[in-house]
């Protein structure tokens, strides 16, 4: 985990602390919207992921009253303070990261099998 925040606070130009909420954001988005074999291998890469999802999960009334998918996890990013533009830099980066960690077919699957990912991708 220390090293995906260290690459997405340096390349995002972000908070370490809003690094780490991203990714259990994103993350947990993509474990409860993407194809499961494929978002568990990443998870299972990354430690400390499961933590990060857990923590994101925390307070999340707001996101159950704006309903699931894309555009809550948009919302509860730009709680965060990012804008759109820091969130697809987040994105990329952290799909750079996958691509590393489990391969560029692995990272395919998951942003074809996750509606809406594509643009970020």
């Amino acid at each position: 985990m220390d090293e995906l925040i260290g690459r997405l606070a340096a390349n995002a130009s972000i908070d370490s602390a809003v690094a780490e909420k991203s990714v259990g954001i994103i993350l947990g988005f993509l474990q409860n919207e993407g194809p499961s074999d494929s978002v568990q291998a990443l998870i299972d890469q990354i430690p400390g992921a499961e933590a990060a999802i857990a923590a994101s999960k925390n307070g999340g009334g707001l996101s159950r009253l704006m309903g699931g998918g894309l555009m809550a996890v948009g919302t509860r990013l730009m709680s965060l303070g990012l804008g759109m533009s820091e969130i697809q830099n987040v994105a990329r980066e952290l799909f750079r990261f996958g691509r590393d960690k489990i391969g560029a077919d692995q990272m395919g699957k998951i942003v074809a099998g996750t509606p809406g990912l594509s643009q970020f991708a």
